[in-house]
């Protein structure tokens, strides 16, 4: 993925246009838990509770790594732990001549658009190979999250 704009010529005088491009992606860490392994005792309908975290990291110069992380946890009734999970999906992004508040908005919402397929296909295998029932996270709203976010100047999180 690249979001680029045409750089200007030497002599144009013009400002250098911003730039985010994908590096890579990857899966930086994983765990799957499930205390009482997949025993389930009537009818399958736990709560799902989902929980997502960005954090951004200077790699070198222009060169950022962003790290989407995402836990789900099921709980049965009386609140007994069904299955944990928990992925860190990573990815390099370059980000040249980013004025701070686009800066903001492509680590806050543009790189986990791109991560979070990435990390849904993941949390979804694992609870499939813990065996458990398919879990499908639905799609999110990272924009929503990070309009929210930026309304409570206290937040540091994407939550």
């Amino acid at each position: 993925m690249s979001i680029e704009s045409p750089q200007p010529t030497a002599d144009s005088g013009a400002a250098a246009t911003g730039q985010l491009a994908l590096q890579a992606v990857y899966l930086k860490d994983c765990s799957f838990e499930a205390p009482q392994g997949p025993r389930i005792s009537g009818q399958w309908n736990p709560q799902i509770g989902l929980d997502l975290n960005t954090a951004v990291n200077q790699v070198e110069g222009d060169l950022h790594e962003v790290v989407l992380t995402v836990t789900v946890s099921a709980k049965a009734t009386g609140d007994q732990t069904v299955f944990l999970v928990e992925v860190k999906q990573a990815g390099a992004f370059l980000m040249q001549n980013l004025s701070e508040p686009d800066f903001r908005r492509a680590a806050g919402v543009l790189c986990p658009g791109v991560l979070f397929p990435y990390a849904r296909a993941m949390v979804s295998h694992l609870v499939t190979q813990g065996g458990f029932p398919q879990l499908l996270l639905p799609p999110v709203n990272f924009e929503a999250l990070f309009a929210a976010g930026n309304a409570t100047p206290a937040s540091t999180a994407t939550n």
